[in-house]
């Protein structure tokens, strides 16, 4: 089964501030395991669809090497292409909720090919070159409230 996991979190569980704008603001380190044998590549996509102005993007990884088995903390693998976030440019931009309690879904996709993007894409664009190609998804939900 095609799964992405955190060793710092659970599914549906609190996001430890280290992970957001009260701490490091560094990405957590995540775990993958059963990529299908016919994958070319890997995608992340990390947003939240709780934020006020409509699902905003927080990190953007494509042409993951279907060999990946973590993404250890703060890093970003050989050969990955980071996307332009809703913060405006590429890299991690870790929760940080104005207010309530907001979910953040670390959504990666298997697919049948590499995505020819530049840098500069945003998640529409990659959301667009990834339709007709995914061939598994799974997700990771993680929650954070600023006290």
């Amino acid at each position: 089964m095609f799964r992405i996991t955190s060793q710092v979190f659970e599914h549906n569980k609190f996001i430890p501030p280290k992970y957001t704008c009260d701490g490091e603001n560094i990405s957590p380190p995540l775990e993958i395991s059963g990529v299908p044998e016919s994958a070319k590549s890997l995608v992340l996509i990390m947003d939240d669809p709780d934020a006020t102005r409509g699902v905003w993007a927080h990190w953007l990884l494509w042409n993951i090497s279907p060999d990946t088995k973590e993404i250890p903390e703060n890093s970003v693998p050989p050969g990955t292409t980071e996307g332009v976030t809703s913060f405006g440019r590429s890299g991690y931009g870790g929760p940080c909720p104005p207010s309530g309690t907001h979910r953040y879904f670390f959504k990666l996709y298997a697919l049948d090919q590499a995505i020819s993007l530049p840098s500069s894409a945003d998640k529409k664009k990659l959301e667009e070159a990834m339709e007709e190609h995914i061939l598994a998804s799974s997700e990771l939900i993680g929650l954070y409230s600023r006290k």
